[in-house]
């Protein structure tokens, strides 16, 4: 794989490398593009694209830099926020959503606060006898040798369901959840105008659902659920509307989206990369590392974006104020000079644990424990079961250069 991504990196010119094409993270013909641009140089600029010019931060080292100088490189939504979709014209149908990623200090700090204690040591030991249950019940529930989607049958509903938890969400509405999620992360829809009117109707009923859920807890006692959270914090019970929606789709995106693809990705590895698959399975002590590595290895968020907010250097590229910033995780943790074999899934790498697919600084995931301890236990319940997962028909990815993903992953599952 490896040597396939280089060869085919050798045959691309740099006018070839506007790597938000959406087609090309639907065929996963990006890497090879990403490696050329790492080989030309850790910074680069696209003067055209879908969203605009932009400049692409490739190399890991740049990127912490980047994300290192929040004073020189805004997050702010009012600024063109966190991804390389740029917003239309502001209108009530088309309105801007303002969430805590997307915000700049001081806002950033006090709205991240409410929800971080949701994400302590002392909360993921509370979930994890309810995880571990839930995880183990759902493998038992799978069929052995019948063609399924795991993505559907295993990545959705374990995440699906966690997110419900956090929540405190009504059971039988949970694939809600998944519903204004995927809407949420429509590349396609943000692009054409029909279908963005439909993606704000979705999003609109969302809003309507937690608003519910929003007035029955403000009243009531504080509870450790987000909604309650969000609630009674200073930082956060005056919300306007808009606000409101743009957090849930932060956390519902944040918990559902990234977490759902790295699941997914265990099927990607035993068929891709069965050696390191084996040695994962065969060894409880690689199961830490192991889950390091898997997130590096898919980087379930391709990029972030940042805003110029004055002229700075990077990697010997003038960045002007204003200029669009992609920093491109997926590359950074593909990146020759801090991976050594980068596109192969190795659970004892030393430095598994370097990646940014979480991010670097001030905005680096919230939910990042949470993250770990679902792909864990579910390491750990398929060891426990030996469970080994093949292909059994065409893997169906998310078009998007924003979530390196899954939408569909047929397959035939085994045990012992």
């Amino acid at each position: 794989m490896a040597t396939l991504v280089r060869q085919q990196a050798d045959t691309l010119t740099l006018d070839d490398l506007d790597v938000s094409r959406t087609e090309y993270w639907l065929d996963h013909d990006v890497l090879p593009r990403f490696a050329r641009l790492r080989a030309a140089g850790p910074v680069h600029y696209c003067p055209e694209s879908a969203y605009g010019p932009y400049w692409s931060i490739v190399s890991h080292q740049h990127i912490m830099e980047v994300e290192g100088r929040p004073d020189i490189f805004s997050s702010a939504w009012d600024r063109g926020g966190i991804t390389i979709f740029d917003p239309r014209e502001y209108s009530e149908e088309d309105p801007p959503l303002p969430m805590f990623i997307a915000m700049d200090r001081p806002e950033h700090t006090g709205q991240r606060r409410t929800v971080a204690p949701a994400f302590t040591p002392a909360e993921m030991l509370r979930h994890e006898p309810n995880v571990r249950q839930r995880t183990a019940e759902l493998l038992d529930s799978l069929p052995e040798g019948e063609v399924f989607d795991w993505v559907d049958r295993v990545s959705i509903e374990l995440t699906t369901g966690m997110l419900a938890i956090l929540f405190d969400f009504p059971w039988a509405d949970r694939r809600l959840l998944t519903k204004w999620s995927d809407w949420a992360t429509d590349t396609d829809a943000v692009l054409d105008a029909e279908r963005n009117r439909q993606r704000w109707e979705v999003l609109f009923e969302c809003a309507a659902y937690f608003t519910g859920l929003w007035n029955d807890r403000k009243d009531a006692e504080p509870r450790p659920d987000l909604i309650s959270m969000l609630a009674h914090s200073e930082a956060t019970r005056d919300m306007s509307p808009n606000e409101f929606l743009g957090n849930l789709v932060l956390l519902i995106v944040g918990g559902n989206d990234t977490t759902r693809n790295s699941m997914s990705a265990t099927v990607m590895i035993q068929n891709e990369h069965p050696d390191g698959w084996r040695r994962l399975m065969a060894d409880p002590g690689l199961t830490s590392n192991g889950v390091s590595e898997l997130i590096r290895w898919q980087t379930p968020l391709a990029h972030m974006r940042r805003t110029a907010v004055s002229d700075f250097e990077v990697g010997g590229r003038v960045i002007r104020a204003g200029d669009k910033v992609v920093m491109w995780y997926l590359s950074a943790n593909r990146d020759e000079q801090v991976f050594d074999d980068a596109d192969t899934f190795l659970p004892e790498r030393a430095n598994a644990r370097r990646h940014l697919a979480f991010g670097f600084g001030i905005h680096r995931c919230v939910g990042a424990r949470l993250a770990e301890l679902q792909l864990t236990i579910l390491l750990e319940e398929m060891r426990r079961r030996q469970i080994s997962v093949e292909l059994a028909g065409p893997v169906e990815r998310v078009n998007s250069p924003f979530v390196h993903g899954f939408r569909r992953l047929p397959v035939r599952m085994r045990r012992g």
